[in-house]
């Protein structure tokens, strides 16, 4: 739950951010910040994060910011479109599944997608066949585990980190991120930065 919590808090934060920004041009270096955290998000192997954000900016409310999204540079805009085939759920999110199979421990796994293959095991499996344990079932299990395992094997060692000035600023302001998780809010904020065209 505090995952699921949390990878909701950060959509909804990039949403807020972006319909809570009036001046366009500004609306845009947001955008593009967003982008590059995901990127960081992905190089890190934070793979809750990088779905966040990149479902955050999909989300409808952003998506339809037409103004916004034609003043990006190409260069994002094309790093988009690259992290939303990530996203694409078609053959049980095979494009996502190969690209995390090449992950080495650590990596945040989208956690939402294992709690499904979780619960389509549990729950399309029987536990007791003819009188016997499904061992099948109980292998899949095995094998879902041992990779959420294996995804905190090691520590994280923040070599690579960029160099910050007020880590413990920044630290203060991700544990309390403001947030609209109303999406009709979110639409009517939307409306108003980019009204639809008639």
């Amino acid at each position: 739950d505090c995952f699921l919590a949390r990878f909701n808090e950060v959509q909804h934060w990039v949403i807020t951010e972006i319909c809570l920004t009036p001046l366009l041009s500004k609306r845009v270096h947001i955008l593009r910040k967003f982008i590059k955290i995901a990127q960081h998000c992905r190089d890190f192997q934070n793979m809750m994060a990088f779905f966040g954000i990149i479902m955050g900016l999909s989300n409808i409310a952003i998506s339809r910011l037409s103004q916004t999204w034609e003043k990006l540079p190409s260069k994002f805009k094309k790093l988009f479109k690259e992290f939303e085939t990530l996203l694409d759920p078609t053959r049980n999110h095979r494009t996502y599944r190969l690209a995390v199979s090449k992950q080495e421990s650590p990596f945040i796994p989208f956690m939402p997608l294992l709690m499904k293959d979780m619960t389509f095991i549990f729950e399309g499996n029987k536990t007791i066949i003819d009188g016997l344990i499904n061992f099948e079932k109980m292998h899949m299990i095995a094998n879902t585990i041992r990779y959420i395992r294996c995804a905190r094997k090691e520590a994280f060692v923040g070599d690579n980190l960029p160099l910050v000035k007020n880590r413990a600023d920044i630290r203060y302001y991700v544990r309390h991120l403001h947030v609209i998780d109303n999406q009709r809010t979110l639409s009517q904020l939307s409306h108003r930065l980019e009204k639809r065209p008639e």
